[in-house]
Parts: structure tokens; sequence; C-alpha cells
């Protein structure tokens, strides 16, 4: 949902609040082998995870298919889901007790964002708390950080409200060292940004949360888009996604962009209403409805 102190005058950088999903998913299956292997949709991705886990504790090899997955760089953390998921995988197989901190960093996810690396441990509503500036002192994306996943400050069950995602077309993906830049370029922001995103997550959309008020989860939301680091996601997106965030708002208690986007999150008011005007649009790949996820990973 957005990273909350991209200032850190306190000592501290990032911190964020995101929530888990049913779907989309990774399935990915797992066996030992004498090599590795990758099988599926982000195959080298699903390799490069690997690598790390059979080396660090020494092990011969393992095959792996991606049954289930989704894009990369469209705001909805695959890439820490795909890692975990192979890592958890290798050490299901082979018997080995791992954390799911643990085997973060081993894959190097979690080291701005700590939402996808708790979303994999327990799922529901989360909060982290960032990372110290003594471990992390610079501003950096999680793909070129290598500090620890952030400390859990919160975790909740997620009410079950239906939650739409949307992925515009055309799309503009910000990773890589294009997502590094952009640290580099506008952080450290103000502190009156910071002071007032803080204001808006504790005295708004905290309470909301507790008392299961979908009406004032989702001005919280929408209030969270004009604010802090999200505000510099949102203006680096291309227009016709700024222009569907808002069609979305207008239609639902509240409308965010998740991560860097381009993918738009919304709380509809009439979930079959908001299905069919977004699908309507030339300037949307696709949209579906989902719910969150309060369990996490799971292993069969």
């Amino acid at each position: 949902m957005t990273l909350i102190d991209l200032n850190g005058s306190l000592g501290r950088v990032d911190g964020g609040i995101g929530l888990a999903l049913r779907s989309p998913r990774m399935v990915v299956e797992v066996e030992r082998g004498r090599g590795l292997s990758a099988e599926g949709e982000l195959a080298e991705r699903a390799l490069a995870a690997a690598r790390h886990v059979l080396e660090a504790y020494s092990l011969p090899g393992a095959e792996i298919r991606v049954l289930t997955a989704y894009p990369q760089h469209v705001g909805l953390g695959s890439g820490t889901q795909l890692s975990l998921a192979v890592a958890r995988g290798i050490c299901e197989a082979y018997g080995i007790e791992a954390g799911v901190r643990e085997l973060a960093q081993l894959v190097g996810r979690g080291g701005t964002s700590g939402i996808g690396v708790a979303a994999f441990e327990g799922g529901g509503f989360i909060l982290d708390g960032g990372h110290s500036k003594r471990e992390k002192p610079e501003f950096l994306p999680s793909s070129a950080s290598r500090a620890k996943p952030a400390p859990l400050v919160l975790r909740r069950d997620f009410p079950d409200w239906e939650v739409a995602l949307v992925l515009p077309e055309p799309e503009r993906r910000i990773f890589s060292t294009r997502e590094v830049s952009i640290f580099q370029r506008f952080c450290p922001i103000p502190i009156s940004q910071v002071e007032r995103l803080s204001h808006v997550i504790l005295m708004k959309l905290l309470p909301a949360l507790a008392e299961e008020d979908i009406t004032g989860f989702g001005e919280a939301v929408n209030l969270i888009q004009k604010t802090g680091f999200k505000e510099i996601e949102l203006m680096l997106q291309a227009p016709n996604v700024r222009e569907l965030l808002a069609l979305c708002q207008r239609l639902s208690y509240g409308a965010g962009l998740s991560s860097f986007g381009p993918v738009i999150y919304a709380l509809p008011r009439d979930p079959e209403e908001f299905v069919r005007i977004l699908r309507s649009r030339r300037d949307v790949r696709s949209v579906w409805l989902t719910r969150a996820d309060n369990r996490g990973a799971r292993v069969e």
C-alpha cells in the first residue's frame, strides 16, 4: 500500500503497510535432484533463488516447476513470493527447518519493504517497522538492498471485503536501475510528508481496520495517494494510470496504486458494476476480484 518513512530523521527508514491477497498467486512444485532445473513461467527467476539456497545448505540440486505465476514488476510482489516459494520448497524437500526470514535473506528479499516477506509468513494486513540507518544508511529499493527483512510491528486479519485489481494497458513498469535512480533522486522526502502519512495511518486507517469500517478505511487509502512517497510513485506513472485511479476511486470506497504500480487496487462499492465498467475500457488489460489471504503460504 505504501512505504512510510523515506526521510529517516528519527534513525529509521522505509516501514510500510500492505495486504496479502488470495489471488494472483504462485504455485511451485519442488523435488530433490542431482542438478538444477526449472520449468514454467519465470523459470530464470526461480533458478536464481534456488542457487542461493542450494549453496547455503550444500545441497546437490532441485527440480522446480512453476505451475502458476503472475507478471513481474507490476506492483504485486511476484519476485518475493516466487523466490520464497522456491526456497521453502527446497527446504521442505530436504527436510531442512528454516524460518521465512532466514530464507528471505538468502534470496535477497525484504531489504526495503517487509510486506512481501510478512505476507508469505502469515498473510493478513501488515505494518512493518523499517530499517535502522545503521544497517541501511542509503535509500534503496528492495532489489538493491541487502538489509535483513524489516521487523513486523502489526499483523491483523483483514475483513472479508472484496478487493478489485486493475492492470492498465499500456503499462509503465518501474524496476532495476530506474527504480534505484528514483530513490536517489527523490529521497529524502520532506519530514512533513512523513508526519502527514503517519497521521493518516495511525488515526484513520488503523482504527477503521480495527472497527471494520470500510468507508473510513477507503477514505484513508485515498488520502495516502496524495501523501509521501506514494504521491511520487503515482506521479511517475503514465497519465492513463492516474485517470484510471480517479475512476476507481469514484466507483469504490477507496483505491490506490500498488507499490510502484501500474496495478491499482480498490474496494468496490458494487463489485459486478466495477468489473463491468473497467473491462469495457481499452486502457485496461485485465481486472479481477479477490479477497484478503489471512493465512500466508501453504505447503502441501
